[in-house]
């Protein structure tokens, strides 16, 4: 019996090298599969563990490898079913990977670039998902050799392309040009001729992209009208549409004020509290004005919502793989993955066959 034991205290990764006679990061190499390790050494350091009954602590091999326990990522709110199921895919691949997660949000958080470079010291890699911070935060984590993933957001460069030495974050996202200009065409086989764009294109690259992608669709053939709606949540829509049915300020174009054949929503729960007040208001959906959202959390199949699904627990899941092969040494080039989306029909655009 070991001193160790008779004191109460499990092995430890110093104990298993020393009995080896090896180095502690020839024992982590062992535990962690990550290099190839000669028979004869591999055997010993069996051995050893297997004669002091080593239990592998993450933390200890972290810490002997010279890395942190975690890695980390960064969302700009926690509030909201997308969040959640990011979140879940992300989680979930990342303990079957062997990694703890830190989890920080930016939103009404004072001094986010603080909290991010503290954060990207703590961790051994960072997910970056969406408008949480500027690219010069991004590009300063990187710079500091720690690497990163953005999430629902273009890759990211640490310098100009052509300097030595930059690097280039690897990149998820979800295809929203490809199911928008789909969308528009959906929306005028329906008899669309004004639409309003509900939502904050300042608040994520995502809404940016479909709005842009829409508009370009729809030149020449529907009016479209953007209108504000800040916050991802239930009370976003419901503020929008109160804002049109109530007219806005007394000096707004009239042509402002109207009804539109549809509200298309930055998101699901906007247009949630779109069909909430709806409701209220005694307006019939579709007849009335029609509804359309993005994500496909479960309320919206409840709710009869036309909307694109997008794989919203794929898009954590990916983005975990994608660090974890840059913790291991992954050299590959930088890696942009478009994950497919697809339109689901349901009622509130229009009369057809539901797809659920």
């Amino acid at each position: 019996m070991t001193s160790t034991s008779r004191l109460g205290r499990g092995a430890t990764i110093y104990d298993v090298a020393a009995r080896a006679g090896v180095s502690v990061a020839t024992v982590s190499r062992v535990v962690r599969g990550t290099a190839p390790v000669a028979g004869s050494t591999q055997a010993r350091v069996l051995d050893a563990m297997s004669a002091l009954r080593f239990v592998p602590n993450r933390l200890g091999v972290s810490l002997a490898e010279g890395r942190h326990a975690a890695n980390g990522i960064v969302f700009p709110d926690l509030v909201g079913p997308y969040f959640a199921e990011v979140l879940i895919g992300y989680e979930a691949a990342a303990g079957e990977l062997d990694r703890s997660v830190i989890v920080m949000s930016t939103d009404g958080r004072p001094a986010p670039r603080d909290r991010v470079l503290a954060l990207a010291a703590r961790v051994d890699g960072l997910v970056v998902l969406g408008r949480t911070v500027d690219d010069g935060v991004v590009a300063e984590v990187m710079a500091r050799g720690v690497p990163v993933v953005t999430l629902a957001r273009t890759a990211v460069s640490s310098g100009p392309e052509q300097a030595a030495g930059v690097q280039v974050s690897d990149s998820v996202v979800a295809d929203n040009h490809g199911r928008a200009a789909e969308l528009a065409e959906h929306l005028l086989a329906h008899g669309v001729r004004d639409v309003v764009l509900l939502g904050d294109p300042e608040a994520s690259m995502d809404v940016a992209e479909r709005w842009t992608t829409l508009t370009t669709a729809l030149a020449g053939r529907a009016t479209v009208r953007p209108v504000p709606a800040h916050g991802f949540d239930v009370a976003a829509g419901v503020r929008g549409l109160a804002a049109l049915l109530d007219g806005g300020p007394r000096d707004a174009d009239p042509a402002d004020q109207r009804l539109p054949d549809i509200i298309v929503a930055h998101n699901d729960e906007v247009a949630l509290g779109v069909l909430q007040l709806a409701r209220q208001r005694g307006l019939h959906v579709p007849r009335d004005l029609a509804v359309t959202g993005w994500d496909d959390v479960m309320a919206a199949e409840w709710a009869g919502l036309t909307t694109v699904r997008q794989p919203m627990r794929l898009l954590g899941d990916r983005a975990a793989r994608l660090l974890d092969a840059r913790i291991r040494g992954d050299e590959a080039p930088p890696q942009h993955e478009v994950l497919p989306t697809r339109i689901v029909q349901r009622r509130t655009c229009g009369h057809h066959e539901e797809d659920r």
